[in-house]
């Protein structure tokens, strides 16, 4: 089965830094297959059978942390997940120079629709809107300062949602789906 790992956190503002080509040998030494990472950010896709995404995300979390020394949170999605969260995604978001649009993939704690109860949602200026595993929001870029997401930035919340922005995400799931149809075949 394909899943995508990502990690929180990491190489971010000179922090966590974790070089990918060793970080893909982590994920080789504990028994995942096929990895392939994808830019700096802790994306990691590989194939694996027999285990749950809990149980993965255990491993993936021990191991980070024996060969690097770091306790980072690692969500770990299978390819019908991420499937489900981009076709959720309406085809005009984007991120560019007019719109900021994000994925925020929730821990699995905390994946119910009950969680956008917790967001400052400003309806005038945020698309908001909850899907099983993640959360999509939208903003127009000249409104990114006056959206009432940027309030989650420091919250309880915040610390347990790992975001990658719509193109990315998309990136990713492309890359799932090649790995996946090489299984099919």
């Amino acid at each position: 089965m394909v899943y995508v790992a990502l990690l929180r956190g990491i190489n971010v503002g000179g922090k966590n830094k974790i070089d990918m080509k060793l970080l893909k040998q982590t994920f080789e030494q504990v028994g995942m297959n096929d990895v392939l990472t994808y830019i700096n950010t802790g994306n990691i896709i590989f194939s694996y059978n027999g285990l749950t995404k809990t149980e993965l995300s255990r491993i993936l979390e021990e191991a980070i942390h024996g060969d690097f020394g770091l306790q980072i949170k690692v969500v770990v999605r299978s390819f019908n997940d991420v499937s489900g969260i981009i076709n959720a995604i309406p085809d005009t978001w984007k991120n560019d120079k007019d719109m900021k649009s994000d994925v925020m993939f929730l821990w699995d704690e905390i994946d119910d629709e009950s969680v956008l109860m917790n967001l400052v949602i400003k309806p005038d200026i945020d698309t908001v809107k909850y899907v099983p595993g993640a959360i999509l929001w939208s903003v127009d870029k000249k409104n990114v300062t006056k959206s009432g997401m940027t309030k989650i930035i420091g919250s309880k919340l915040y610390k347990q949602v790992t975001v990658r922005n719509v193109n990315t995400a998309r990136k990713i799931y492309t890359l799932m789906q090649d790995q996946n149809s090489s299984f099919a075949q």
